[in-house]
């Protein structure tokens, strides 16, 4: 199993990352993380994962529920922010969330004025590891005439 992330500056929170369908972008990452120890041999393993209860930050009911977020002192942080919301969800006895996705826009600018980004990505944490069916490794794309 792979290790969960505990990082404070992980802004989705704790648990397992990936990209969402974006073996390059996810490369480039292994290749030079952030203020990381750099990585012998980089390289991307796939997944298959199931999102479960998730806490999806592309959908406009989940944003309503991160910005109705009482703790006015955690907002600084997104970090802080969305692990405040997973405990409230235990305080209040709600199901708790299994994952989270969310639209991360990163990089330069395609053109002036773009609202695209070169390393605009969606990203899913994993909290519950029984969302994680399973690993794969990626293979390469065929030539394909359809």
């Amino acid at each position: 199993m792979l290790k969960a992330s505990e990082n404070g500056y992980d802004w989705l929170g704790g648990g397992f990352y990936f990209w969402e369908n974006n073996y390059e972008r996810a490369l480039e990452f292994a290749r030079n993380p952030p203020g990381r120890k750099k990585y012998k041999t980089p390289s991307v393993l796939g997944a298959i994962i199931d999102l479960g209860n998730c806490l999806d930050l592309l959908d406009t009911r989940y944003l309503l529920l991160v910005k109705g977020s009482t703790d006015k002192l955690l907002r600084e942080l997104d970090c802080a922010v969305i692990e405040n919301l997973h405990i409230m969800q235990r305080q209040t006895q709600f199901e708790p969330f299994d994952s989270v996705r969310g639209v991360f826009v990163e990089g330069d600018e395609l053109y002036p004025g773009a609202g695209f980004h070169d390393k605009n990505h969606i990203q899913i944490c994993i909290r519950n590891p029984n969302c994680i069916k399973g690993f794969f490794i990626p293979r390469n794309e065929v030539q394909w005439k359809g």
